[in-house]
């Protein structure tokens, strides 16, 4: 994900541990060699495709002498060069300062406190203090403001029930072709580009179907493997489309080589948001490349409410739209 942030990736590396180094997260002598690879390279950002504590980060960054992003920070950083709308811009500036707040003793541990004088009687107040007293009343006003979507979301939502149209839902993972198929059915246009994390805000279009039936269609923020738990929390006004809807549509790129993973990483977060168990219709998407990566047609027989599309050539939208009817 390092280039879909807009770096320049040198090289990579793993460890394989039990468990992770309390203080550095990897070892010292695998530490020692890619710091050796960075220092050679000219590198000056390390990426962790996992989470670390404010102390590991801090720790690495003396070692490497560069700076530190771990999986949740460069995410964050891709969310924040997608997000279009006020609303999604506010779910990304509330999950990083929620992400930063822990961490702010790096940025200050070297400071001492601040001088008395006029105003500043007593032993005074740490910056580091001042800062997190800063950024906790951001994230309070932030919170207060997605409070009044999620009331306005509410609001919307009652008003289409009012129309009884039913609500689906198109989940998947990043990337997975869930803009493409929203507009594909209905003529919309959502962002859809070869690129993680393209849609960050949801779009809802009403698709009426061979029936008559009308049915509004929501495309959702792309789901990944170890998604964040705070950045859960922050797109809770978002995912309640996910959680309130009649049906989910799960998109899955057969031609990706980790799509059996993709689909397990799926599912993991729609328990996490209590969304698990909804009425699930599976869509294996470019079906014109089944078998490629082993991706076969037993995942059509372990998912029986399940069709396989091709944008390429046009296969079984008709059947598509026909399972789409919501009873």
């Amino acid at each position: 994900m390092g280039s879909a942030a807009g770096g320049d990736v040198i090289g990579d590396g793993t460890q394989k541990w039990e468990q992770p180094v309390a203080g550095t997260f990897i070892r010292t002598g695998k530490a020692d060699h890619f710091t050796d690879l960075c220092r050679k390279e000219d590198v000056d950002t390390v990426i962790f495709d996992d989470e670390l504590s404010p102390a590991q980060s801090r720790n690495l960054e003396r070692v490497f002498n560069c700076k530190i992003l771990d999986r949740t920070s460069l995410i964050l950083d891709i969310f924040a060069q997608r997000a279009r709308t006020k609303e999604g811009k506010l779910q990304i500036e509330l999950a990083q300062l929620q992400h930063l707040l822990p961490r702010l003793t790096r940025f200050w541990g070297h400071l001492s406190r601040q001088k008395g004088g006029i105003g500043m009687r007593g032993d005074g107040e740490t910056q580091l203090e001042t800062d997190r007293r800063r950024v906790q009343d951001r994230i309070a006003r932030i919170a207060d403001e997605l409070d009044v979507v999620r009331r306005q979301r509410t609001t919307q939502r009652n008003g289409r029930q009012r129309n009884q149209w039913p609500l689906a839902s198109i989940v998947g993972y990043t990337n997975a072709g869930k803009s493409t198929l929203l507009n594909a059915l209905t003529g919309a246009s959502s962002l859809a580009e070869d690129k993680v994390f393209a849609t960050l805000d949801p779009m809802t279009r009403r698709l009426r179907l061979p029936t008559n039936q009308n049915v509004l269609l929501t495309d959702t923020v792309g789901f990944i493997r170890k998604l964040p738990h705070g950045l859960v929390e922050a797109f809770k006004a978002t995912l309640e489309e996910v959680v309130q809807a009649d049906l989910l549509v799960h998109v899955v790129d057969v031609s990706h080589p980790q799509a059996d993973d993709q689909i397990a990483a799926v599912n993991s977060v729609l328990e996490e948001i209590g969304a698990a168990g909804k009425p699930t219709l599976m869509v294996f998407y470019k079906v014109d490349r089944l078998g490629v990566n082993g991706f076969g047609s037993n995942h059509f027989d372990a998912s029986p409410d399940a069709v396989g599309i091709s944008a390429k050539t046009g296969e079984a939208i008709s059947q598509l739209l026909a399972l789409l009817e919501i009873k």
